[in-house]
Formats: structure tokens, sequence, C-alpha cells
């Protein structure tokens, strides 16, 4: 496994990141047991970077990644934290804005510190923008906890040009995350380019665009109320069959040169640029293995052209999210 840097204020981590989300909600039942061997399989072929969220399936999702680390060496994993959502007892989202005030980012904090069983993160970011609190608060308040050892690099997600230029303003920011993907292409107009201008890195999470990009969705799949992908516009009727119909252009192109559609579509997302890691979402060691694959895979300019022509910018039928949350994302404000 290769490395790439996270700008010019983060950290050297493997080109290819673990997100861990799909372990304990929003995807499905999963099991624990594979989801701990998946972590360990990812920390044993090379991937240090695993990205986790404090509500991710209410605090389990931090837990489990501490149990994994009981067995593998803190200081060859680089965690990424997200803080700020609101969940009630039966899993839900509250629809109120994120918690990202300075109280917020020290309390929310002391709760994940215990939850991993680390005495540091390494990069700690708020999930989303809160209007009501000007972002200089929040980085400020991250700051300092920065300066007390608490956390090694301050990270940002989902907030677009103004928000990102406000933030480094105030401290060094390592990276932003947001998603990207060949069916998600909004950050190439005026995000990525503020983060090169600035120097700083991206991670891009929903690569395979919740598994329509991975080659293996069924178009019959029932979705369960607690899919996440039961109400995402892209997997709505009319919308799927369109999607997969540019999922199967793309699986010819990865047929072509010997690979398979997923990682075609991770090898993509790396290839726009060395300052851009892809996060995987793998909740088991065969597809992990799978996506991993793609870190050796060398897209040459043909085929890249043929992927663009497979899956072109704008493509997409629906959006990532349903309209009440595309509403809140600061990031679809550039």
């Amino acid at each position: 496994m290769g490395t790439r840097r996270l700008g010019a204020h983060g950290p050297q981590v493997s080109a290819i990141g673990l997100g861990a989300l799909g372990m304990s909600d929003l995807y499905g039942p999963a099991d624990e047991r594979e989801s701990i061997a998946t972590l360990h399989a990812a920390i044993d072929a090379g991937v240090t970077l695993i990205d986790t969220g404090d509500f991710y399936g209410s605090g389990h999702n931090e837990m489990l990644i501490g149990r994994a680390l009981k067995e593998r060496r803190r200081e060859d994993v680089v965690i990424s934290v997200k803080f700020g959502s609101w969940r009630t007892p039966d899993g839900a989202f509250q629809p109120v804005p994120s918690d990202v005030s300075p109280a917020a980012v020290k309390d929310r904090l002391a709760y994940s510190l215990r939850r991993l069983g680390t005495d540091y993160i390494d990069i700690y970011r708020p999930t989303r923008l809160n209007p009501q609190v000007p972002i200089e608060d929040t980085v400020g308040a991250m700051l300092e906890m920065r300066d007390a050892g608490y956390i090694r690099r301050l990270g940002l997600s989902e907030v677009g040009p103004d928000t990102i230029r406000r933030a480094a303003a105030v401290a060094p920011i390592s990276d932003l995350q947001i998603e990207y993907s060949l069916l998600s292409r909004g950050p190439e107009k005026a995000i990525i380019p503020t983060l090169r201008e600035l120097g700083i890195g991206m991670t891009a999470y929903g690569v395979l665009s919740r598994g329509l990009l991975s080659g293996h969705w069924d178009p019959d799949r029932k979705l369960t109320g607690g899919d996440f992908r039961a109400q995402s516009p892209r997997f709505q009727d009319g919308n799927l069959e369109a999607n997969l119909r540019l999922v199967g252009a793309l699986t010819r192109v990865a047929e072509r040169i010997g690979a398979t559609t997923s990682q075609v579509a991770i090898a993509w997302v790396a290839a726009q640029g060395e300052d851009i890691v892809p996060l995987v979402g793998a909740r088991r060691r065969d597809r992990l293995a799978e996506s991993l694959a793609a870190a050796a895979l060398d897209l040459d300019e043909e085929t890249l052209a043929e992927i663009e022509a497979a899956v072109p910018a704008d493509a997409a039928a629906g959006e990532r999210y349903a309209a009440s949350q595309m509403a809140i994302l600061d990031s679809e404000k550039s």
C-alpha cells in the first residue's frame, strides 16, 4: 500500500483509507466479528487511515474500533473522527443543526477518547456547518484541544470555499472530507481548487456511491427502513435504473482492463490528484481485499477518457441526499 500526504499540514496516510460507518449504522445489519476482522485485515494490509464519527451507531462505531485497536499498535493508525450530529434512542437523526459549539467540541471529544480507548485523536472535524455557530469559534476550540494534546490535526467536512477559507485563517487544516465519486462531481467546480490553493488535502467518502458503483448491486434488492439507501434519491424507482445503466457502461471499461467495477471507480477517484485519499466502506474482508487492489490499478489517459465517456459528469440520476439534507449542506452552496 502506497501513501499520500493529506495537504501541507496533514499526516502521511495510506493511499486508500477505511470508512467504518457501515459496521455500525445505516446500511443494514453487520457482523461484529467480521467487522473487527476487517479492521484488522485493513491495518495488516497497510491501511493507516480509519474514519469514524461519534454518532455512528450512537458511539458503537468508536467502541468497535477501540476493541479492534487493542490487538494492534495505536501508533500505526490515523483515526479521523467527526462530531456534531444528534441522535435519538431509536437511532433516528434529529432534524436540528449540528452541535459544533466550542463547548460541544470539548464534551464530544471527551467521550470519543474514552470510547476509542486512546489519549488522542489524529484528525478531529465537525460533521456539518451550523450557520448559528461561526466556524471560527468551532475551529478555535479545536485548536485549544490540539494545543492541549488531545487531537493532532484539525479537519473539516462538507463545507464550501468560503467556510474553508475562514477556517484556515484560524488554524492549519489537514483535510476536507466530502463525498466525491464518478456520480458526485460537485467538488470539482470550486471546492477542490480552493483546497489546492490553500494546501489542504481531501478525503473522499462515498467513492462507490453507497454501493451503486460496486458492480455488486442487485436492482431487485429490497431495502429495509433502517438502510439509508431506502430514502436516497439515487436508489428510487427510475433513478436506480438510470444509474445502473451508467454502472453497466463502467463495468465494460473494467472488463477491458481486467479489473472489477469497484476497483475502477476507486482508482478513478485516486487518479484525480495525489492530494485526494479515497475512503472505502468495506464491512467484510472479501470486499476489503477487492477495494484495496484498486491501489495497484494504474489508469492511463485512454482508460480515463473511456471512464469519462461511460459516466459523464452530472450524469447521475437523483441527488446524493434527500432534499431536506441537501438544503443544509454548506458544500452545496459553493
